[in-house]
């Protein structure tokens, strides 16, 4: 660890700001920060997590624990409660190659009127399963059902089959629901005109943690609507309500499936962190002497770090069937892995790493990452591979079968 440490440090340092920057430490013999980066920085490594999984649990503890979780992530998300919402409506209907595609309208809020899409397979003829689909950062769900967008700046790669993830379902014989992420695609503002795919997601994120809400709660909220009339359908079992989530999406998977005990599984499209660990160690300062934040404000939900890391989430899931598709440190699947096995049902876990860091040999793993790492050290030491992050049907559409034969 020394050896990568060093490394690191001595490639990634911008010779103008010292390389004794990288890394955090006190000048101090007391150990106390002038600098108020310095305090925050320390303040954030002394949490401890309330709602932190232990793998030497009992099963008695662990359900325990798991309603702990679920109370928790209820206190943070803040959902308002609203009386009398008008009924959702369909817009229209048409014939695709193979599936009806319907657009609807609900209205979540008394200020809001949303949208999605629904794709239901000409092979219908009982009830089936269905599966909720979440677009990551930059997504829409025109380009998940392989729609062209509702603005030409605003089209996804809309025919590739690394993006069509409610299309590939559909295709395969389930009903599909996609949604937008708020503040994109028909949700967005201005970026039709100029920005194009450039989401302005920051703005209205600000907006909401002034309102005392956040932009992970506004938007499990939303989709949470959706999930209520996806059970209202008669052509969906309401008991294989599947969901996917691409990247940004898995943010509202894991609150969707905190809250909701109901749902049968878990597509997790991305690799799994720990993020507050993330903020701890990305700390080298750019050419200007600004230090990176790892990740943007719409991922900002106050109180998150004091409760709970991403793999604290996924391993509440516990026995729900999920497949995480793009690894992360072995340190953090094995964490979920535990969960599993302790809630009876190891074999309803499923992991794939980057084609890449396939083989074990070919992956770092560390039990605690080293400090003073740029973005793409962090990316590199957490075997992340960028260039083929994607929906990968290829994985999730054979898992998918096994698990609702």
């Amino acid at each position: 660890m020394l050896t990568v440490h060093s490394s690191i440090t001595s490639a990634q340092t911008p010779e103008v700001i010292g390389r004794e920057h990288n890394i955090i430490q006190s000048e101090r013999q007391d150990g106390r920060f002038l600098s108020t980066y310095g305090v925050v920085h320390a303040m954030l490594s002394h949490i401890k997590p309330e709602c932190a999984f232990q793998p030497d649990m009992t099963s008695e503890e662990f359900r325990e624990w798991q309603h702990k979780v679920r109370k928790s992530m209820q206190e943070i998300m803040n959902f308002p409660e609203i009386k009398d919402m008008p009924s959702p409506k369909r817009l229209y209907n048409k014939q695709c190659d193979g599936y009806k595609l319907e657009k609807w309208e609900f209205y979540p809020l008394p200020e809001c009127v949303s949208t999605f899409l629904v794709l239901i397979p000409d092979s219908l003829q009982q009830p089936i399963s269905a599966v909720l689909c979440i677009p990551g950062s930059g997504g829409s769900k025109e380009g998940l059902a392989g729609e062209p967008g509702i603005f030409p700046k605003l089209n996804d790669d809309y025919q590739n089959p690394k993006v069509t993830m409610a299309r590939n379902f559909a295709k395969a014989g389930y009903v599909a629901v996609a949604v937008d992420n708020p503040a994109a695609g028909e949700s967005s503002d201005l970026e039709r005109y100029a920005r194009g795919r450039n989401y302005n997601y920051d703005l209205v994120s600000r907006v909401l943690l002034e309102l005392g809400w956040s932009y992970l709660g506004y938007t499990s909220y939303l989709d949470m609507q959706v999930l209520q009339w996806m059970r209202t359908q008669s052509y969906i079992r309401k008991d294989r309500i599947i969901v996917s989530g691409f990247s940004l999406g898995t943010e509202p998977l894991m609150v969707l499936g905190t809250l909701d005990t109901s749902l049968y599984a878990f597509v997790y499209n991305d690799f799994l962190c720990q993020t507050q660990e993330r903020a701890l160690v990305m700390t080298v300062p750019d050419k200007d002497g600004t230090r990176p934040f790892p990740n943007s404000i719409r991922h900002l939900i106050p109180d998150f770090w004091r409760k709970f890391n991403f793999p604290d989430i996924v391993a509440a899931l516990a026995p729900r069937p999920v497949i995480l598709t793009e690894g992360g440190l072995d340190r953090d699947l094995n964490l979920v892995r535990a969960a599993y096995k302790i809630a009876g049902h190891p074999e309803n876990i499923e992991i794939h790493h980057y084609p890449k860091y396939a083989s074990p040999h070919n992956r770092t793993d560390f039990d605690v990452l080293p400090k003073g790492l740029d973005r793409d050290e962090f990316y590199r030491l957490v075997n992340v591979d960028g260039p083929n992050h994607y929906f990968k049907s290829e994985l999730v559409l054979p898992w998918l079968k096994k698990h609702l034969e």
